[in-house]
């Protein structure tokens, strides 16, 4: 029960309440979630990130991660209402699972954009003072989570975070699906690359570091900036 309340909050919290393409439905007063829109075409993204891949893995795998979340939150209402602790118990990895996958696939398209929309613009503003104060300079930021990324084994999530703690930017991965929020309350996330080879494989094959090199092309920096200045003041 407790990771539900805190998927849920997290869900509705920083990095996903802003994207108003999301849509949060109730039946028969369980709060559930739908797919949300793109604000982009499929194939904006290219050559960084084919439409294909884009298409793939926003219909299927995101998708996939909805309607299984849906079913795991039903069920352990279910569950709740019957007093089965067995089954409440059984059921937290599978809300883990696509509740992160469905908070972390949220705030993954929502940190690209075309190139022709300031896809890979260099930070300005506050967040880019602290990338200089807490890295050096951009390219360090960039190198940095490259190789996180690259080195995660199996499958995860390489993320640039402000720790609101600390008060500080901190570099952070996370294995399968795992949001942001298991690795410590404090953590905001402001920016996510998704290194599941779902992301990439149809076009770089298993040569994640050049899916990593390219994919800072399309990043998204203003609404990360959008999110550091809301979370840090």
């Amino acid at each position: 029960m407790a990771l539900r309340v805190i998927l849920t909050k997290k869900l509705l919290g920083s990095g996903f309440h802003a994207q108003p393409t999301s849509r949060i439905a109730l039946s028969r007063g369980l709060q559930t979630f739908s797919l949300p829109d793109l604000p982009y075409d499929y194939g904006a993204l290219e050559p960084a990130i084919s439409g294909e891949i884009m298409q793939l893995h926003h219909q299927k795998h995101h998708q996939a991660y909805v309607t299984n979340y849906n079913k795991a939150l039903e069920q352990l209402q279910e569950a709740i209402s019957k007093g089965d602790s067995a089954t409440v118990a059984k059921l937290q990895s599978a809300i883990k699972f696509n509740g992160g996958g469905h908070i972390n696939h949220s705030i993954f398209w929502k940190n690209l954009t075309p190139i022709s929309e300031g896809g890979g613009e260099p930070p300005k503003g506050s967040l880019g003072w602290a990338i200089d104060t807490d890295f050096g300079t951009l390219d360090a930021l960039v190198k940095k989570v490259s190789a996180e990324g690259a080195a995660l084994q199996g499958s995860g999530w390489v993320w640039l975070s402000l720790d609101k703690e600390l008060k500080k930017l901190v570099v952070e991965t996370t294995p399968n699906q795992d949001p942001l929020v298991t690795k410590g309350a404090s953590l905001v996330p402001l920016l996510g690359i998704d290194v599941w080879e779902h992301a990439y494989y149809l076009q770089y094959k298993n040569v994640r570091p050049d899916y990593l090199k390219n994919i800072w092309k399309v990043i998204n920096w203003k609404y990360a900036n959008e999110v550091y200045e809301k979370e840090s003041s």
